[in-house]
């Protein structure tokens, strides 16, 4: 059974073209939530690599800039 607009429906009654329709749907769905994954790995990753970036620059009297060519 599946729910599409508080309706359900039998999956096995479904033509061949709304299956089709339904496994892309899945398929997708999956896609959105393995690259959301992906992502919040990601942006971790970087507040990492930010944090080690921060913790390696010297450490500048106050008030004092640093200035990259």
């Amino acid at each position: 059974m599946i729910k599409i607009d508080g309706q359900e429906h039998n999956s096995d009654n479904l033509s061949e073209e709304a299956k089709a329709q339904l496994q892309s749907l899945q398929f997708v769905d999956g896609e959105l939530a393995r690259l959301q994954a992906q992502a919040a790995v990601l942006q971790t990753a970087r507040a990492s690599y930010a944090a080690a970036l921060k913790a390696a620059l010297p450490v500048m009297p106050e008030g004092d800039t640093l200035k990259l060519n």
